[in-house]
């Protein structure tokens, strides 16, 4: 008999009578291993060897021999709880208390009420085998988790011996890693710093190309609006029209101003040193200057004189008075005073090379700026505003801009009275006004030339055909550039005008496309601010007009393409 074999027999005490071959004879049925114990001393003695389940009948146990049974059980181990049937006396029959006591110290003990049928029966005994096969179970699981905790608790001994045996090394590490310490806390504060920096620029490159995709529209709708305001300007006999169509047509420009303005300083370019009028570039920048302060700040403009010319990239400039104008803003949370003020004075001393300079000053009456961080505020990504609301490069481009421009920049600061920065750019010379044709410049059209129109806005489209047929062209359109090219063959046009964004192939594209049918093409490439750099294309074979543009801009670029060499 194997071991699994014993653990599941039927271990049966009933001395009295034929119960012992009935109960035998009713678990035959389902093939239980069944064992007869005559008295209490085979019993505790089967148990010891290993037994599922035990059926005992009520007058086997009324005696002190209980006691035995009663112990077994109470020093059996942790994971067993030995199933006990006791198959009772007759029906009715009160039990004394002695009973109950007995009952009570065999635990875990069914009773069965005889008589009893032979389903009950099995059905007790198959229940009673299933619990003590989850004990055996238990027992297993107990066994494994006791294996596991000899592994851990050797693995620890292991450990400690270890720690024993490096107690030594870690003593001679600890004033290098003390040191490696401080390091790693220097570099995480500079990443700190680092990461704010990007995550700042991050949200300024996304909002750069934010702005310049709202600028493609929004220089569309001012160009139809700036075009048809000529136009009713230009058509129509009556003067209050005339005078409301003069009023829209300046308040277009101002609008296509602000708009090259911001997509200025929403994006990079390549340095473009060249004659800037600094009292111009002031009174210009007027607008976006008030509309970045807000209302709560008095802000005010004085140059010396309306010549003041330097060399400098002039969207550079533009950013860097910006840039002070908004620091001063941030010093001034609760409203202020800002004055921009330019004038010409000399090198002041031999940190500038000898001669004239442009100052171009910007104060406020904000906070000041303490004086022991005042000698660092030029520093890359040194910054006293809180995390996120500065990167730090501010002051730092300002101070860039004006090196670059063979100046440089200084700062005065007091707390409680204000700040005031100062880039000091060289005096260049005066740059003579570039002559451009008037209105009423000669707009007479040489044999009533051809022009095709690709353009993807309705708006824009006929707006350009309305133009250019008031200029005295014969004009076709189309919408794309597929169908534009197909129209190219057809109409075969003296100039070709397309737009710079459209869905599908963009205005170079279809120039590409179109110097395959005819290589010598007159074209006009019609870009809003944010469309292009056309500083990088190496392939200038055409005449580039910026929107929104004037009536008087459209002639000229259109008698411009026409008259360039082939």
């Amino acid at each position: 008999m194997t071991t699994s074999t014993v653990e599941f027999r039927v271990l049966i005490m009933a001395p009295f009578g034929r119960d012992v071959d009935v109960i035998a004879d009713v678990l035959a049925t389902d093939a239980r291993s069944c064992l007869a114990c005559p008295d209490f001393e085979c019993l505790l003695k089967e148990l010891e060897r290993g037994a599922g389940v035990a059926i005992l009948t009520e007058e086997s146990v009324r005696n002190d021999s209980v006691r035995a049974l009663g112990g077994w059980l109470e020093h059996q181990a942790a994971w067993s709880d030995f199933p006990v049937i006791l198959l009772s006396g007759r029906t009715g029959e009160r039990r004394s208390a002695a009973s109950v006591n007995t009952l009570e110290r065999l635990g875990n003990v069914v009773v069965l009420e005889r008589p009893l049928n032979s389903e009950t029966l099995r059905r007790a005994v198959a229940s009673s085998l299933r619990a003590r096969a989850r004990q055996y179970e238990s027992r297993s699981h107990l066994a494994e988790s006791e294996q596991h905790l000899i592994e851990r608790v050797r693995a620890q001994e292991a450990l400690e011996h270890l720690n024993e045996s490096l107690e030594s090394r870690i003593s001679e590490r600890t004033r290098e890693l003390a040191t490696a310490n401080d390091r790693l806390m220097n570099e995480m504060h500079e990443r700190a710093k680092v990461q704010a920096v990007l995550v700042q620029s991050q949200k300024m490159e996304a909002l750069g190309q934010l702005t310049g995709g709202i600028a493609h529209d929004f220089n569309n709708l001012l160009n139809v609006i700036m075009a048809n305001a000529e136009l009713l300007a230009r058509l129509s006999t009556d003067e209050r029209v005339r005078r409301m169509a003069t009023t829209i047509k300046r308040a277009t420009e101002r609008g296509g101003k602000l708009t090259a303005q911001l997509l200025t300083f929403s994006r990079t370019s390549n340095l473009d040193l060249k004659a800037v009028n600094v009292a111009s570039l002031l009174q210009g920048m007027r607008d976006i200057i008030s509309i970045s302060l807000g209302p709560a700040i008095a802000f005010s403009t004085h140059t010396d004189s309306e010549d003041l010319w330097t060399r400098a990239d002039v969207n550079q400039l533009e950013l860097a008075v910006l840039n002070l104008a908004i620091n001063a803003r941030d010093a001034m949370p609760d409203g202020g005073r800002l004055s921009i003020a330019a004038d010409e004075r000399p090198a002041p001393d031999e940190t500038l090379a000898a001669g004239r300079y442009v100052v171009l000053s910007v104060s406020d009456s904000g906070a000041g700026i303490e004086p022991s961080v005042l000698s660092r505020v030029f520093d890359p990504f040194f910054t006293t505003k809180p995390v996120g609301k500065g990167t730090g490069l501010g002051l730092s481009q300002v101070y860039g801009i004006a090196r670059q421009a063979g100046g440089i920049a200084r700062i005065e600061s007091e707390l409680g009275k204000g700040t005031t920065v100062e880039m000091w750019l060289p005096l260049g010379a005066k740059e003579a006004p570039e002559v451009v044709a008037g209105p009423d410049a000669d707009n007479s059209v040489q044999e009533a030339r051809r022009v095709l129109v690709i353009e993807d806005d309705e708006d824009v489209r006929s707006m350009l055909v309305e133009c250019l047929q008031a200029l005295g062209y014969k004009v076709t359109q189309a919408p794309d550039g597929v169908s534009g090219l197909e129209r190219l063959r057809v109409d075969d046009p003296d100039l070709l005008m397309v737009d710079y964004a459209m869905r599908g192939m963009n205005g170079l594209q279809v120039i590409g496309k179109a110097r395959e049918i005819r290589e010598n093409l007159p074209v006009i490439l019609a870009t809003g601010y944010a469309d292009i750099d056309i500083s990088t294309i190496t392939d200038k074979r055409f005449t580039a007009l910026r929107k929104p543009f004037q009536l008087d801009e459209l002639a000229r670029a259109v008698r411009s393409a026409l008259n360039a060499p082939a």
